[in-house]
Order: C-alpha cells, then sequence, then structure tokens
C-alpha cells in the first residue's frame, strides 16, 4: 500500500543544499562588493590574494564554496573581517505565515458588532509600515464611522458588494474590484448592497520614530 502524504500545516523546510548555495552567493556578492569600493580588478584582488583570477571569478559569482583559508586571504587584501562576507546571509528577514481564519483579532474604529478586522502581518525595523488586513462585515448597518489616517490604503474585495466613499466619490465595489487611494482623505464603507462582505486592505506608510 503506497505511503499516504500528509498536509503540513507549517512552512516546508529549505533543502540543505539550497542553504550552501545561498550561503555561497551571499559571500559572492560581498567579496563583490568590497573589491569595487576599494576600485580593484579581479585581477588586481586575485593576485594580492594570492588566488587565480578563475578561482575569484567562481566566488564572487557564487558557484563555489570558499575555505576559511581563503576567506582569511580576500578579508586581508580588502582590509575586512572576515565575519563581513556572512553579513547579508544572516540579516534578519521579515515573515509571517498566517493560515486561514488564524489573523490576529484587532480593535479598531469601526469595529464591533457585525464588524471584524484581522491583521495579516506587521513589518518590523523598516522606515516605513505596512499593515494587510481582512476586514469581514456580517451585519447590515446603516452608519459607518470615517477613517483618516496618513499613508496610502489598497482595498480589494473579496466577497458581497459595498458602496465606498472616498473623498466625495462614492465607488461600488464587487469581488475582484480595486480601490487605491490617498488615505488622508476622508474613507470609508457607505452601505452595504450584499451580505457577507469581505475585502483586504493594505495601508503603507511611513513609520512612527519611537
Amino acid at each position: 500500500m503506497p505511503d499516504q502524504v500528509s498536509n503540513q500545516d507549517e512552512a516546508v523546510q529549505v533543502p540543505e543544499q539550497h542553504s550552501v548555495e545561498a550561503l555561497e552567493i551571499a559571500i559572492g556578492k560581498q567579496v563583490r562588493a568590497s573589491r569595487k569600493r576599494l576600485h580593484l580588478t579581479v585581477a588586481a584582488l586575485a593576485k594580492q590574494a594570492q588566488l587565480s583570477t578563475g578561482m575569484l571569478s567562481k566566488i564572487e559569482n557564487g558557484q563555489t564554496s570558499p575555505s576559511l583559508a581563503t576567506l582569511t586571504s580576500l578579508a586581508n587584501a580588502l582590509q575586512v573581517p572576515v565575519t563581513s562576507f556572512f553579513r547579508s546571509y544572516e540579516e534578519q528577514r521579515d515573515v509571517t505565515f498566517i493560515k486561514a481564519g488564524e489573523g490576529l483579532p484587532i480593535e479598531r474604529r469601526g469595529s464591533g458588532a457585525g464588524h471584524q478586522y484581522n491583521l495579516l502581518g506587521h513589518t518590523i525595523g523598516k522606515p516605513y509600515s505596512i499593515e494587510p488586513y481582512l476586514i469581514t462585515i456580517d451585519d447590515q448597518s446603516e452608519v459607518f464611522p470615517v477613517f483618516q489616517h496618513a499613508g496610502t490604503e489598497l482595498i480589494y474585495m473579496l466577497e458581497g458588494r459595498v458602496t465606498y466613499r472616498h473623498a466625495n466619490q462614492i465607488y461600488t465595489l464587487e469581488p475582484g474590484d480595486t480601490l487605491f487611494f490617498d488615505a488622508e482623505a476622508s474613507h470609508g464603507p457607505d452601505e452595504i448592497q450584499k451580505l457577507p462582505c469581505r475585502y483586504l486592505s493594505i495601508i503603507v506608510s511611513e513609520s512612527t520614530p519611537i
């Protein structure tokens, strides 16, 4: 009987070989960047580091795994610490994985009975802020709050139908429709025409200094 394939809810692990290749590419980029900062040709750096130009070219293109001795020779020739070659590989990269229905519930003006905001991720340590929300409205309402905030917002309609106000204009949004606008102008739902109503809202703005 063939083995059953199970679904995994967690992120798929990158094979070790791919990690090695990523490290080789990261080292190569740092070596090339350091060489160019000193305005050295490949031949000039290879001579100073006592390497062949072919080997240095392979290193810069991420096509080989240089030994520690080779990296030390390059670091001495470039007048940088060996650890600088690993800098881009070790930098932390933001990633958020949210399973369906598991976005973080957020209390915002307008949330309440029949209105639900789920935060789907956020940026860390960046000069800008990106806030993606899944907004669900499953209760008919006659009054909606008016929003005004810094940045730019994109709305992508997923389900239902709603008229949406931006400044003095009203737009009818149906599944597949997109509204992209300056969020400093007053905006918000005007009338729910078909329930349930779901749309993706992505807000981009400058981060507020702490």
